[in-house]
């Protein structure tokens, strides 16, 4: 019988309270993160706005890119804070406005957040969780929060400070979480070594990166490697792994070949796109292709 290769398309979940798309066009989105408007580039926005230009004078603040997709700076065009607090169900964490064209939060995940959460609650074991290129941790919350015992991994010392604060916002402190500084390709290499294994593994790599050493990622050129590391920590007993890929040239397939290649092909996988769509017009942006697993 032949794999199912149907592809999903992940609406942002409809539990979000502190984020709305609010209408793109012209190569840009209108989005409301808490209490703020912003204004970023998106050039698959190829059709014109559909909101009126006084709901766009609005905006608190408007990113200028510098690079493509790796940084730009924000125009403040109406007073706001730097940072303030973002809310999902009883997770709570801090937005900012950074160097980067991210706010700290990419609010089409919460579909994996909930999707999981589902998987440790219904488990009646002990669930160890390892979050490869944990950013600012909110998988982490909602796993944590979920009853799992998290290793997040990230190579950027901010990064982790930042995921540190989110759990204290989040009244999550006494939770078992072990906060790793490293490159996640050394150190998934050395968990293999170890012989550890993990109930659930969530994997989020960049396109490009470096680690705290200098470390060079290239997805293309790393991706092996993280698939042949991963393979053995996938415990006998696992409940799912999630693989999210942003910003690359590439059909949604190539995660599921991935994962095939971690969990073999058994189970349960769901392949796709995450998107997000417009209140004002039903516009779909599509932000990153995905495959997750379940046994």
């Amino acid at each position: 019988m032949k794999a199912d290769l149907t592809p999903l398309i992940l609406e942002a979940s409809p539990n979000w309270k502190d984020y709305q798309l609010l209408d793109s066009g012209d190569g840009k989105t209108l989005e409301r993160f808490g209490p703020y408007l912003l204004i970023r580039p998106r050039p698959q926005a190829i059709w014109a706005k559909t909101l009126p230009a006084s709901e766009w004078k609005k905006a608190h603040a408007l990113l200028v890119e510098e690079q493509q997709e790796y940084g730009g700076k924000w125009t403040m065009l109406n007073p706001m804070e730097k940072s303030w607090k973002l809310s999902y169900g009883k997770l709570q964490f801090q937005a900012q406005l950074s160097s980067s064209r991210h706010v700290g939060v990419f609010p089409e995940q919460a579909s994996h957040w909930d999707w999981m959460t589902e998987r440790i609650s219904a488990s009646r074991k002990p669930f160890k969780v390892l979050n490869l290129f944990g950013y600012t941790g909110l998988a982490t919350l909602a796993a944590a929060a979920a009853g799992a015992e998290v290793t997040h991994v990230d190579s950027s010392k901010h990064a982790i400070s930042w995921a540190n604060l989110n759990m204290k916002l989040s009244g999550l402190t006494d939770k078992p979480v072990r906060w790793i500084a490293e490159d996640a390709l050394k150190f998934i290499k050395r968990e293999a070594r170890r012989g550890n294994t993990y109930q659930g593994i969530i994997m989020d790599p960049p396109k490009f990166g470096r680690g705290s050493s200098g470390e060079v990622w290239d997805f293309f050129k790393r991706m092996p490697e993280l698939i042949e590391a991963c393979r053995s920590l996938v415990a006998k007993d696992a409940g799912f792994v999630i693989l999210t890929a942003y910003a690359i040239t590439a059909s949604a397939l190539i995660t599921r070949q991935a994962m095939e290649e971690i969990v073999g092909k058994r189970g349960e996988f769901t392949t796709g796109e995450l998107v997000t769509v417009e209140e004002s017009a039903g516009h779909v942006l599509s932000h990153a292709i995905f495959t997750r697993w379940r046994p």
